[in-house]
């Protein structure tokens, strides 16, 4: 029996696109010999469609494609495709009015509908406020072979392997327990750092366990603030990766599996890319693409200051949409040194893209007449800073306005989780694309960009990149202390602690959920610690009011964060 892994970006809502994509994916792998291809979970909608899944009539045309699906592939190759099936129970019994399945189409009917057991409702996932629990073991008889089909959560409940149940039952052990031959899983798994290794690792111990080879499928592409990385694996019974897709790309991985001894073939193996600024730059790259295309933006605009942060994202912008597509726009104030405005130049210079310059100095002017007689007999101060931020922030948005481009914001995860940001400044746009990205993390990306591998991997993203160059973010960037350059000789670090501290101290707070006590204890100063842990709290509101940003924590500001603002603890 051959399989194939379909391994592809879908988007959200877009059932004809979508099941255009399965279709073609299918008769490409008929051409191959494939007996049964997988694609992964909600396949025909993407994931996650969240409160689309209300709308009565999304429902009822998927039932629509996945007959038009069933019409238009070739009559012997079997296709698993993941969709809304709605709940002929729900308005008797009170249940919810879907289930998350599979419907498995083979010579132009839908021949059997397997359903999600385990529904995930924890960080990013909320599926039990859609969907009802499959109550039965997805079996699967394909020829003489019997395949036990499960969706992404059904496979992530192993008590061996995490040290504790999370559920009840444990689909994979039920699906051995009938003796099937493989098992297969389609999944939109969410991109972190590091969960490849996690995924493969439980994957070879759940095979190995149970003596059963495992085919994994995982959605590729951004859908919003979630990314999908793809690097779809089969597992043999010895737990040994026999098959991986590419990262970050669609894929076709075709793998010829003898089902009579339960052995696979060799197969093609892509690299995991398990070096964390490779993962990183990837994902945010995708993402950033995928967010302004499937949006309908085809440009982009950002404020280039001559930091570090936009530096990156400026380089993010660059590869994802291409150096023609993007325009970085300069807004000096009498405040901005000499050094930062040729340090955005350079790297324009160096990206290749083009740039505008903007003064807000008399702008500036205008709004301190403005407001001389209410701000009569008051000191200058974080209010008067705020308004240059602003005014940046209006000329941004004016451009993106005026010419259809997506703004992208470059505020860092550290200055928006203790609210060193402007709301209707440069918190402003459209995409926060390094909103999740700690400010240690921006200078080892920019470092990393300006080695040999990060040089190659920019190239190979856009082609007007010489590699002979001899760095792709300006060293002077790189080297100097940030400032906001709000006002004379300002740094960062006049308000906030060093960031090497501060970031482990949010690290700590945030993705840990250490107590104050337990930080303290981990060797950071009672006083430093009790303020970032009130500037967090207190910032919470400006959250509220952030572009969607990228995730690639386990812990991001965004659908997955969900604290309230009028709170005291």
């Amino acid at each position: 029996m051959k399989l194939a892994i379909a391994q592809f970006n879908p988007t959200i809502g877009d059932l004809y696109g979508n099941s255009q994509q399965i279709i073609d994916r299918t008769k490409a792998a008929a051409t191959k010999g494939v007996d049964l291809m997988l694609t992964p979970e909600l396949s025909l909608c993407g994931y996650p469609p969240r409160d689309l899944l209300l709308n009565p009539s999304l429902i009822s045309a998927m039932t629509d494609r996945l007959k038009d699906i069933a019409q238009q592939i070739p009559n012997n190759i079997m296709v698993l495709v993941g969709f809304a099936e709605p709940n002929p129970q729900a308005p008797k019994v009170g249940q919810k009015p879907l289930y998350n399945s599979m419907a498995c189409i083979y010579s132009g009917q839908i021949t059997q509908v397997i359903r999600k057991r385990l529904l995930p409702t924890y960080d990013v996932f909320d599926e039990d406020r859609y969907f009802a629990s499959g109550e039965e073991p997805g079996i699967l008889a394909f020829s003489d072979h019997q395949i036990g089909v499960t969706i992404c959560e059904d496979l992530w409940n192993d008590e061996q392997f995490w040290g504790h149940r999370s559920y009840t039952i444990n689909p994979i052990a039920e699906l051995v327990d009938h003796r099937v031959d493989l098992i297969v899983n389609l999944s939109a798994s969410p991109f972190v750092i590091g969960k490849q290794r996690i995924r493969e690792a439980m994957l070879s111990h759940s095979a190995q366990r149970h003596d059963c080879p495992i085919v994994y499928v995982n959605q590729l592409g951004g859908n919003d603030d979630l990314i999908f990385d793809g690097r779809s694996v089969a597992v043999d019974r010895q737990g040994a990766i026999v098959g991986r897709a590419q990262a970050f790309k669609s894929d076709l991985l075709c793998i010829d599996f003898d089902a009579k001894n339960a052995t696979f073939q060799a197969s093609e193996v892509s690299d995991p890319l398990e070096d964390d600024h490779t993962e990183i730059w990837s994902a945010l790259v995708l993402g950033v693409k995928d967010y302004a295309h499937k949006c309908g933006f085809t440009q982009a605009v950002l404020g280039l200051s001559g930091g570090i942060d936009s530096a990156l994202v400026g380089a993010i912008a660059t590869a994802a949409l291409g150096p023609e597509n993007v325009l970085g726009v300069l807004m000096p104030s009498p405040y901005s040194s000499d050094h930062s405005i040729k340090d955005a130049q350079d790297l324009a210079t160096n990206l290749g893209f083009a740039t505008e310059m903007i003064p807000i100095a008399d702008l500036m002017e205008t709004y301190d007449q403005s407001l001389s007689r209410i701000f009569s007999g008051t000191k200058s101060g974080i209010a008067e800073e705020n308004i240059q931020a602003r005014i940046r922030g209006a000329i941004l948005m004016a451009i993106a306005n005026k010419f259809g481009r997506l703004l992208i914001s470059t505020g860092n995860k550290s200055e928006l989780a203790v609210g060193y940001c402007t709301l209707y400044g440069d918190m402003s746009g459209g995409l926060a694309a390094i909103s999740d990205v700690p400010k240690t993390r921006v200078f080892s990306l920019c470092h990393w960009l300006n080695t040999s591998v990060g040089r190659e991997v920019f190239r190979t993203q856009t082609s007007k990149f010489d590699l002979q160059q001899a760095e792709i973010i300006p060293n002077n960037i790189l080297t100097k202390p940030p400032s906001a350059e709000l006002k004379p000789n300002q740094v960062d670090q006049d308000s906030l602690p060093p960031y090497d501290k501060l970031d482990d101290i949010l690290a700590r707070m945030i993705d840990q959920h250490q107590s104050e006590t337990q930080i303290i204890a981990a060797g950071h100063e009672t006083a430093t610690v009790q303020r970032v842990m009130q500037l967090v709290h207190r910032a919470e509101f400006k959250r509220r009011q952030a572009p969607p940003g990228l995730k690639i924590t386990d812990r991001a500001f965004g659908t997955g964060w969900r604290m309230p603002i009028a709170a005291k603890y």
